[in-house]
């Protein structure tokens, strides 16, 4: 077999690319590996084009390594971030080393560009590589729920699979304000320009988000899906400064079986969830939270402490 070459990806190779995640990580109802959701991630982010890097073997991608761009904010600092998404090497070509040298690559280009941190939610087979190369655990990441009791799963409308769906009671995403009175962050947080609003709910190619409005400048973003045929309504987040009753306002439009989502210790909008009935489980842990420092930061990106996330900054689809 011929040595690969690793280099640097180009738009002409975005099928070889998405033919070689399909043959690794498979496909899913929620989660369909098309040009338009790799475009949407990686080309449209308003965070800037990730870095991408490909091992090629003649027209067959071997390999491929993406970090994605994001940006946090802690108090009045950007922290410049990557995301490790969109990892896999071909049947073929396993146990050649291309994880690690694809992986080192594209840290060496993140370092120069002057990103501070990378971090992602790798999957069991994957997070003990990551170990390896110098990542750490941050935390296991829980599930907060809400079960709504009463009508039958067979009567839900929601019951076929729902991700193009806008939830019963939530209007379009366009209606969502693009300014929200936010309280102080607790921690780590995504800066929610109208830039970013518009992209990550208005613009995802793959699901409907919906708008529940508690006022003029608070509310909840939601969509429908389905999971283990029971119907589901994901509270991807809460802005401005809603009161627990939205929280109830969902569950009771929606008409799903229940309603999940998530949201870190540090930040204020776990309370509020909390009160409205959206409570965490003891023991259910839906995704590992791991992180790597590539510059000295004034926190310690290390501990959950430290991140003001949800549903939102996490799932991406």
């Amino acid at each position: 077999m011929s040595e690969v070459q690793l280099r640097q990806a180009t738009t002409d190779d975005v099928a070889g690319i998405l033919d070689t995640l399909k043959l690794a990580l498979g496909e899913t109802p929620t989660l369909r590996r098309t040009p338009e959701l790799w475009n949407w991630k990686h080309q449209a982010n308003p965070f800037g084009r990730s870095i991408v890097f490909v091992a090629s073997d003649g027209a067959t991608i071997a390999g491929v390594r993406a970090l994605m761009r994001w940006n946090l904010v802690w108090r009045d600092d950007l922290v410049r971030c990557v995301r490790a998404v969109d990892t896999a090497t071909h049947p073929k070509f396993r146990r050649q080393g291309i994880f690690r040298r694809l992986t080192e690559l594209a840290l060496e280009a993140a370092t120069e560009d002057g990103v501070n941190l990378v971090f992602n939610t790798p999957n069991e087979q994957s997070s003990p590589g990551y170990l390896e190369m110098g990542w750490s655990r941050v935390a296991q990441v829980g599930v907060q729920l809400r079960l709504r009791l009463g009508r039958a799963e067979s009567s839900d409308p929601l019951a076929a699979p729902a991700m193009t769906r806008l939830a019963p009671g939530f209007a379009p995403i366009g209606e969502m304000p693009s300014e929200f009175e936010e309280g102080p962050a607790g921690g780590l947080r995504t800066p929610r320009s109208d830039r970013y609003l518009t992209w990550r709910f208005h613009q995802h190619p793959t699901a409907s988000y919906g708008w529940l409005e508690d006022s003029s400048r608070s509310g909840m973003v939601g969509r429908a899906s389905t999971r283990n045929g029971r119907s589901e309504l994901v509270v991807s987040d809460l802005f401005g400064s809603p009161r627990p009753s939205v929280i109830g306002r969902a569950a009771r439009s929606a008409r799903s079986r229940y309603l999940a989502g998530w949201f870190s210790p540090a930040s204020s909008k776990r309370r509020v969830a909390i009160r409205g009935g959206l409570l965490p489980i003891p023991g259910v842990r839906s995704l590992q939270l791991v992180a790597r420092p590539l510059s000295d930061l004034p926190m310690n990106p290390l501990t959950l402490d430290t991140w003001d996330i949800a549903t939102s900054d996490l799932e991406l689809l």
